[in-house]
């Protein structure tokens, strides 16, 4: 590998063929030395999981003539871990997961296997970038979104070393021609909550139910200019700064044992 250009790890939730994951190499891949260690299927909805009830295996897989390409059997967080550990030979200079097909805005983040693939780039030090597009048609047009995964991709790399260590990013880009988005806007997380149900079917050859988890996002702050989901609405991408700290730091103060 070529010490001289920054190595940047990719990786998805939606699988290594997805159109969102062959759009973020193609946005950035003179950026840097690209590696991709992706999942072999889609793995949405994942979250931060880990594989422990079976072996892992990756191979070489094809996307790009000029790019090393790997599939992994495992989660999104299992890709970045056997990346790390087994596939490259030095550690990366950053790490992207993406471009998801659909929003990974407010509550989804803890879903998220894209977000959990960046997230455990956090965890190893090492800057992270979470990348989604509110469209969820795998056929959908990711010019625009690919236009600013580039733009913020460079900011970041051009950040000091010592600050990069701390960074991970949750970016969510509306659907939008390049010409109807606003800007980038640095958000908080959003206050929401999925109103859930599960559809019951009947199987056709015993008559036995099955269900299908469904719901509807309800957002409780529409009127808040700080929240990624006001700054998705209102036309800007939205840059969420992240965390893998949970301690409610005001609940620390307050509670009394």
């Amino acid at each position: 590998m070529e010490e001289t250009k920054p190595l940047i790890l990719i990786t998805n939730d939606d699988g290594i063929f997805a159109k969102g994951l062959k759009e973020l190499v193609r946005a950035v891949k003179d950026l840097g030395e690209i590696v991709v260690v992706a999942p072999d299927k889609a793995q949405s909805g994942k979250g931060h999981s880990v594989t422990l009830d079976m072996p892992l295996w990756y191979r070489p897989s094809k996307i790009d003539e000029e790019i090393r390409a790997f599939k992994c059997s495992g989660t999104p967080a299992d890709c970045i871990k056997i990346a790390l550990f087994k596939v490259l030979d030095r550690t990366p200079d950053l790490i992207l997961s993406g471009i998801n097909h659909g929003s990974n805005s407010s509550i989804n983040i803890l879903y998220s296997g894209t977000m959990g693939a960046a997230m455990e780039g956090a965890l190893h030090h090492i800057p992270s970038i979470g990348f989604s597009l509110l469209n969820f048609a795998p056929d959908s047009d990711f010019t625009t979104a690919g236009k600013y995964a580039k733009e913020i991709t460079q900011k970041v790399l051009a950040m000091d070393k010592t600050f990069q260590k701390s960074i991970c990013l949750n970016v969510n880009i509306p659907y939008n021609d390049p010409e109807n988005i606003k800007g980038i806007k640095i958000c908080r997380q959003s206050a929401g909550e999925w109103k859930e149900f599960f559809d019951e079917r009947y199987h056709p050859s015993n008559r036995r139910p099955y269900y299908w988890l469904t719901g509807d996002y309800y957002n409780y702050e529409p009127q808040e200019e700080d929240t990624d989901e006001w700054a998705l609405k209102n036309g800007y991408v939205s840059v969420q700064p992240v965390t893998c700290d949970c301690t409610d730091y005001k609940m620390m103060n307050e509670l009394k044992l």
